[in-house]
């Protein structure tokens, strides 16, 4: 009788610390531009991938000293997705504007969304995004305004709210949002761009897969494809990441986190970025 009470004490503590399950199958991309214009490559690449999300950075949040948090480089309209696709709002807030609580901002935000929406002719959305390097000190309030983004949206535009999240915030506490995004990007200090690549490189990746497995919240994953262009001490220096190493973080986090390899995205949609890779390389990254 012990050994069966051991036993079902086990079984339950396994349920209570279950999560929840990550998001279901399906290929994304971020678009990333101040207009969303299409051309003859970008379609046909969200045809061949098949793409069904397209995360669309709406405009920023910035902190202004005088009058707040305020919009800035807001995105126009001169083209539309292809019928089938599913866009989602997103939004990038600046980490300075959560250093206290801000009354009134999620309205704000999703009302200019709204706005956006309907001056554009954009319809059926089901999802707004959060884009935010919230950090120990400006967690707090970023939750709290996520809570009333939730709150807001439930009233006014019934919406799932999802959020980043980057490798040193698996640490944390999960966020209060349906599921969040793992950002494999932008994962190394630009300062030392001669030892390691700042875009991705699996040495700064892996101290954070021991937290994966346990991390509470249903987790997407984005991947790089993008190059970023510099200027040190008069030189111009361009960083990318080779295929290779793409391919070797996503293979680590789908070993400590298996359903991470359901939904990916790629950072982000660019006729350019399009051509970095060969069509094998991107059939590898969205493979499930």
């Amino acid at each position: 009788m012990r050994e069966i009470g051991i036993f079902l004490l086990l079984a339950l503590l396994a349920i209570g610390c279950q999560r929840q399950q990550d998001p279901e199958i399906g290929n994304a991309v971020y678009y990333w531009r101040t207009d969303l214009h299409l051309d003859s490559t970008e379609r046909a690449f969200l045809q061949q991938f098949h793409i069904k999300k397209v995360y669309c950075r709406y405009f920023d949040v910035v902190m202004d000293s005088a009058q707040g948090p305020r919009p800035n480089a807001t995105i126009t309209f001169s083209g539309t997705l292809p019928e089938g696709i599913e866009l989602v709002p997103t939004v990038y807030i600046t980490e300075d504007c959560m250093h206290q609580f801000h009354e009134g901002l999620a309205e704000k935000i999703i009302n200019r969304i709204l706005q956006m929406n309907e001056t554009n002719g954009i319809r059926n959305i089901h999802e707004i995004q959060i884009d935010c390097d919230y950090t120990s000190r400006s967690r707090k309030n970023y939750y709290l305004f996520l809570d009333s983004l939730r709150t807001v949206s439930s009233e006014i535009f019934p919406s799932e709210i999802s959020t980043t999240i980057r490798l040193h915030q698996l640490a944390m506490e999960a966020p209060p949002v349906d599921y969040g995004v793992l950002m494999l990007y932008n994962t190394g200090d630009p300062r030392k761009w001669t030892e390691r690549n700042p875009i991705l490189d699996i040495r700064d990746v892996a101290p954070y897969l021991r937290y994966l497995n346990k991390y509470d919240l249903p987790l997407a994953t984005a991947y790089p494809v993008y190059s970023w262009l510099r200027i040190i001490d008069g030189i111009h220096i361009e960083h990318t990441v080779a295929a290779e190493e793409i391919l070797k973080v996503k293979q680590a986090v789908e070993q400590n986190r298996e359903g991470l390899k359901n939904s990916i995205i790629t950072y982000h949609l660019d006729k350019e970025n399009i051509n970095r890779y060969k069509p094998e390389t991107y059939e590898a990254i969205y493979h499930h």
